[in-house]
């Protein structure tokens, strides 16, 4: 659904953000991209969406090359950027101008969505807060039914209540031939919903795998003793002794916690590497 081979990408040729990256990503997942403010996440997704263009590689979103900007790629991709700009215009007058440039979009599907999120219909968009902007466009983006849907950050602006929320809609929203891929910092809000994990770091990817695989390999729990114990790859005290990120060498079930999964990965990207490659 999404390949990247061999990409090189700079805003200038003379210092390159990204070189040779390699990405291939499937349908029917929903993919958390992971990475420090100025990683070049925001860069990554906005190539995959046709806004930047790569100076060297390949890259097929959907079957098409995202820089071209074809109609029937636009269609079928929906970027939700971080800064969000919507015009002075009413709820139904949005529908009226923009939900014809998508063949699938269900205005069932999108009252009921924000009736859920309790966006008022009545005021113009740039009335209401930034939180309920960003809300109505999730659910504009959700209900016109992409094959693909990119977000960055979406769930800044949002309160606790939306978060759960958020993470409601999307997860319900995902089938076979639909990819969800959604890039932020704040990693708590991913918890309970992506099944894909992406963290980039200096612009590598250091990590690119399904949570079953990274359940498999890492355990996530706590340990009274961690100095003595090389299994362990990250820890930090807690009022049980450390919570920790630990090779799963006696292949141990475990809740994922990705905020943990992140620290570990970015104090040992190596050690991390070579348990995956293994």
């Amino acid at each position: 659904m999404i390949y990247f081979d061999q990409v090189s990408f700079g805003y200038s040729k003379q210092k390159k953000l990204f070189e040779n990256l390699t990405l291939h990503l499937e349908p029917g997942h929903i993919y958390g991209l992971l990475g420090k403010n100025g990683a070049g996440k925001s860069s990554l997704l906005r190539i995959m969406a046709g806004l930047l263009f790569p100076l060297d590689g390949n890259i097929h979103v959907g079957g098409k090359v995202p820089g071209k900007r074809q109609p029937d790629f636009l269609q079928d991709v929906f970027f939700i950027p971080e800064e969000i700009y919507l015009p002075s215009v009413t709820i139904d007058k949005y529908l009226e101008m923009l939900a014809p440039f998508y063949p699938k979009f269900d205005e069932q599907q999108f009252r009921q969505d924000i009736t859920e999120l309790d966006i008022p219909e009545s005021n113009k968009l740039t009335n209401i807060s930034f939180g309920q902007k960003k809300k109505f466009l999730i659910a504009f983006a959700l209900a016109a039914n992409t094959k693909v849907l990119i977000m960055d950050e979406p769930t800044n602006g949002l309160d606790i209540p939306s978060k759960s929320q958020f993470r409601k809609l999307v997860s319900s929203a995902l089938d076979k031939n639909r990819l969800i891929l959604i890039s932020t910092h704040q990693v708590r809000d991913l918890d309970n919903l992506i099944d894909a994990v992406i963290i980039l770091e200096n612009s590598r990817i250091l990590l690119r795998h399904s949570l079953d695989t990274v359940t498999e390999r890492l355990c996530f729990g706590n340990l009274s003793h961690v100095e003595l114990d090389k299994r362990v790859l990250y820890s930090e005290p807690s009022i049980r002794g450390y919570k920790a990120v630990f090779e799963n060498s006696e292949q141990v079930e475990s809740r994922i916690d990705l905020e943990q999964l992140f620290n570990a990965v970015m104090e040992n990207p190596a050690r991390i590497q070579k348990l995956f490659n293994d």
